[in-house]
């Protein structure tokens, strides 16, 4: 093109790109998800499942600015030359496009790109044949040689905006093929051609659709696909805030609103839809305390926020403009016939898949277009002007739909033959059940869901809560009454016909909601909450649950389905289990079969379960080696346990050859699986070359002391591991010495737990020695080993030159107070130390008053545990003198300590004094009356304890309620166990 051309060009995309750009609301459209393909659940469901069966959660991805959309992603890359955007309807993919444009156009992004041709599907569906130079032109009409934008021309973006607003599907198969820029074809298979490079094989394309529309492109042509991505929590108060500017308690109490629903808040994160809900809370609440009495409940169900909505249209009363001064009834009995000639194009629209109109089907449907000019006609219709003719199109594709519903609402009274028949030509239908039976089999049939959210919305018009808001207005008061019973029947009979849980099962649970019919719902609700789910999981209630599982609370955390599954149930629920991040089915008795399910379920595309528990079943080698095949693919995963099954050995080969490859998993509990010495070498392998697993637990699985030396090999070079569980193993002297070896070299392990293990001072001594010199480890568990008294000055060494531990576990071993008071003369000088364990090692008063010494100076211990040692009154009196000066300890724990009521009232002093500890356990021992009421009496003065347990003293009944009620007196906050 000419300079004075091309600058006409980039002036026209700014004038044409710029308008309605609203800056704050762009920033999510800035990063786009680099997807790889479309999932199962986009190519076949509607979008507003896609949005609340996912949650309205992004799928695991990397994302891409929009400057790098059409850069190549690595040096030895090319540009792409067919890319994809999709999202779902509403989500801003034409802005995304507009928004693109203005930037390039001002010379802010892209500027690699020459030429940037925009197009719309919406103007392509005004042509019947068209040749590649004329689509270009029609792309560029500022320029006058239509040569001059050929094929070979340097790099140019042809943009085609919304696929799924075609109006004939893409037929890749049999597309005739056309290499002459000038013939003129049929406009799709010039769009074929285009895609396939067999015309403007030198420009790239970029194409936004629907996810489901997208899916008409094969994969194969497609170079790059992204996502837009909904809004998050701090942009959707943004939004909100701009569409109420200068009102922020308005769009504080919308948000709040919105919040408070989770159905409604994972749908708000489409902004089309965020806005038509905003507009629908915002009206209520203006109204809702004066006018309209009756719907004192905010509305939560897709119907009730439609309702208010067209109530809002009808009415003229919009929030950013004063009520028009035309009467309220006159601009209703205005409106009504639009609304209804409106709802029938809608209707016969969706039956089509037709979301853009023209004049011509206006006229066809009897709309008068000099009534579109209405305030009405702007909020449901929109209108826009192209250089052939001018294109209609709804809102958002809910608007569509609720004006199909109320269409069919009222047509079904009357009609005799089948309304999905636009000739009328049909067997005789007779009554408004009759036709609303026909609705709900026509969307159980309806391929991709087409009908479902139109179904969602018939339903919920016979609800009373709807019906109250619009009687007068677009239904009759009280009409619905007749229908509703028998409507409710019928959407039941949908539920549990099929052995698996379908989309339309789950589509018929949320038209049950729509009609306030929750009973099924909230008893399996109840049965979640309560954990008493076991033997009542009919089909019915399967249904129900699958559609808990999207919307209940109880779900929010970790959708736990332990103790209550059985094999048909857990495969009936297939399909709605991948989208459950953190998925517990513990103690189902599942066997290997389930696992071979499951294993398609991680598997799948779309999965994102992130966690997942299978503690406690029957899962053998063969169930083990299932996962571990989906392990291979899967990308969503990454803790998964396995805890007390009978994997053995080969099911652990079988996990770990998957490690070698899978990076995704995080976290990997065998514990009490009998993987044995070989299970450990095989794990011991993966080690070397996995470097994404932070956390292993092998408890109880006899793994040996060979088998522990394994995994000290493997640490030697694995340096991502963080925590190993090793405890009830049989390690010995000899594996700790292999680990201490370990330890040496590697400073990223953070925990080890090596408890119950038959550990000698021998093993002691080298993971201390190694600990010298150590600086990643920050908690070593050594609880219930033979650690004897020789083994304390070794861990005294430690603790002396050692600044990273944190957490030491040294409780039931054999130190006796030799041991102890070498470990408390380490204490003075150690400053990283901030858990001591020393439970039940027959310590007595020398250990306990070295240990106050310690206390005295040492300002990093925050607990100390020295339950089960009979350190007496002279302990504690010790200990209490220590508390007075100490000002970081906060748990301390003396159950069984052989404390009498001399060491309580020495405590109760202490307590006076110290500000710091937070929990003390003085459980079973010999207070008495006397030290009980010191210890409340002294809690007035104490600000800092939040638990005391005192139960086990010689207090009595009696006295056990007045120590309590003084406690409560003196330290409200404080929880007392007596």
């Amino acid at each position: 093109m000419e300079e004075p051309l091309v600058q006409k060009h980039l002036e026209s995309l700014q004038s044409s790109c710029g308008n309605g750009l609203e800056t704050g609301a762009l920033q999510r459209l800035t990063n786009l998800l680099l997807v790889e393909g479309l999932s199962d659940i986009q190519q076949k469901e509607h979008d507003i499942l896609q949005v609340e069966t996912t949650k309205g959660l992004p799928r695991a991805s990397k994302s891409i600015p929009l400057e790098k959309l059409f850069l190549p992603l690595s040096k030895v890359s090319i540009p792409p030359r067919i890319s994809v955007t999709v999202g779902v309807a509403g989500i801003g993919k034409s802005t995304l496009v507009k928004l693109f444009v203005c930037s390039w156009a001002k010379g802010e992004i892209s500027r690699d790109i020459l030429s940037v041709l925009p197009l719309t599907f919406r103007e392509l569906n005004t042509h019947e044949k068209l040749s590649a130079e004329r689509l270009l032109c029609s792309a560029c009409p500022h320029t006058a040689e239509p040569g001059s934008l050929s094929a070979g021309a340097a790099r140019t973006l042809l943009i085609l905006d919304g696929l799924d607003e075609f109006k004939t599907p893409l037929d890749f198969s049999n597309a005739a093929v056309c290499t002459d820029p000038k013939k003129e074809i049929q406009v799709d298979n010039l769009i074929t051609n285009i895609i396939r490079g067999n015309l403007l094989q030198e420009a790239s394309v970029w194409v936004t659709s629907r996810p489901a529309a997208a899916g008409q492109i094969p994969g194969g042509l497609v170079d790059r696909m992204t996502e837009i991505q909904g809004l998050g929590a701090a942009e959707m108060k943004d939004f909100l805030d701009q569409m109420f500017p200068g009102n922020g308690d308005l769009s504080g109490q919308v948000l709040q609103h919105i919040r408070a629903n989770r159905s409604l808040h994972v749908l708000c994160t489409i902004p089309g839809f965020c806005r038509i809900s905003g507009s629908s809370i915002a009206y209520f609440l203006k109204h809702g305390g004066d006018r309209y009495r009756e719907a004192t409940v905010v509305p939560r169900t897709l119907s009730e926020i439609y309702s208010y909505y067209f109530k809002m249209a009808l009415s003229g009363d919009w929030l950013e403009k004063p009520r028009e001064a035309l009467r309220i009834e006159q601009a209703v009995n205005t409106s009504k016939k639009l609304v209804g000639s409106l709802g029938r194009l809608a209707f016969y629209g969706l039956l089509r898949r037709k979301h853009v109109f023209y004049e011509q089907d206006m006229k066809a449907h009897g709309i008068d277009l000099s009534l579109l000019h209405s305030c009405l006609s702007t909020r449901l219709l929109l209108k826009e002007d192209m250089p052939a003719s001018t294109a209609y199109y709804f809102p958002h594709l809910t608007t569509q739909e609720f004006l199909a519903a109320l269409y069919y609402y009222t047509a079904a009274k009357r009609a005799i033959f089948d309304l999905f028949t636009e000739s009328g030509v049909s067997w005789p239908k007779l009554g408004f059940l009759s036709h609303f039976r026909s609705a709900v089999h026509r969307a159980l049939q309806a391929e991709h869901g087409q009908l479902d959210i139109f179904i969602r919305f018939l339903s919920g018009l016979l609800s009373p809560r709807v019906n109250r808001l619009l009687s007068g207005w677009l239904l009759l008061k009280g009409e619905h009454g007749a229908f509703r019973e028998q409507a409710v029947g019928t959407l039941r009979g949908c539920l549990g016909a099929e052995p698996a849980v379908s989309w339309r099962a789950v589509n018929a649970m949320r038209c049950l909601q729509e009609l306030q019919h929750a009973d099924t719902a909230q008893a399996v609700e109840e049965a979640m909450r309560s954990g008493s789910l076991a033997g009542m999981l009919t089909p019915v209630n399967c249904s129900a649950l699958a559609y808990l599982l999207q919307v209940s609370d109880v779900c929010l955390e970790e959708t736990n389905l332990s103790n209550c599954l059985t094999y048909n149930v857990c495969k009936s629920l297939l399909s709605q289990l991948l989208f459950c991040h953190s998925l517990r089915l513990d103690n189902n008795q599942f066997k290997d079969d389930v696992m071979e399910l499951l294993g398609s379920v991680l598997s799948g595309k779309d999965c994102q379960i992130q966690r997942l528990s299978l503690a406690e079943n029957q899962i053998s080698n063969k169930g083990a080696k299932a996962l571990a095949r989906s392990l291979l693919v899967n990308r969503s995963l990454m803790v998964l346990d396995l805890r007390s099954n009978s994997i053995g050995p080969s099911g652990a080969k079988a996990l770990a050859d998957a490690l070698k490859k899978n990076q995704i998993l995080l976290s990997l509990n065998l514990q009490h699986n009998s993987i044995k010495e070989d299970g450990a070498a095989f794990l011991a392998e993966a080690l070397l070359s996995n470097h994404g697993l932070l956390t292993l637990h092998l408890q109880k699985n006899a793994v040996g002391a060979q088998g522990a030396r394994k995994i000290a090999e493997a640490l030697k070079q694995n340096h991502s591991l963080r925590e190993l569980m090793l405890s009830s193993n049989s390690v010995g002297d000899n594996g700790s010495i292999a680990l201490a070896e370990a330890l040496r070299v590697n400073h990223s392990l953070q925990s080890l737990d090596l408890q119950s293990n038959s550990i000698s001072s021998a093993g002691v001594t080298a993971l201390t020695a190694a600990l010298c010199s150590n600086q990643g480890l920050l908690s070593l568990n050594l609880r219930e080993n033979s650690i004897s008294r020789e083994g304390g000055p070794a861990i005294a060494r430690a603790l002396r030159s050692n600044s990273t531990l944190r957490k030491l576990d040294l409780a039931a071993n054999l130190l006796y107070d030799d041991g102890g008071q070498a470990i408390a003369l380490a204490i003075r000088e150690n400053r990283a130390l901030t858990s001591l364990h020393l439970q039940w090692n027959f310590i007595q008063a020398k250990t306990a008053m070295a240990l106050a010494q310690a206390l005295q100076s040492n300002s990093s211990l925050a607990s100390l545990d020295l339950q089960e040692n009979a350190i007496g009154d002279e302990g504690m009196a010790a200990l209490s003198a220590a508390l007075k000066v100490n000002t970081t300890l906060a748990d301390l724990h003396l159950q069984v300590a052989s404390v009498g009521t001399a060491g309580a009232q020495a405590l109760a002093e202490a307590l006076m004094v110290n500000k710091s500890l937070q929990i003390l356990d003085l459980q079973e021992n010999s207070l008495g009356m006397d030290g009980a009421i010191c210890i409340a009496t002294a809690l007035q003065g104490n600000h800092g304890l939040t638990y005391v347990n005192l139960q086990g003293n010689l207090i009595g009944h009696s006295g056990a309620r007045m120590i309590a009620d003084a406690i409560r007196t003196n330290a409200p906050d404080c929880v007392v166990d007596v």
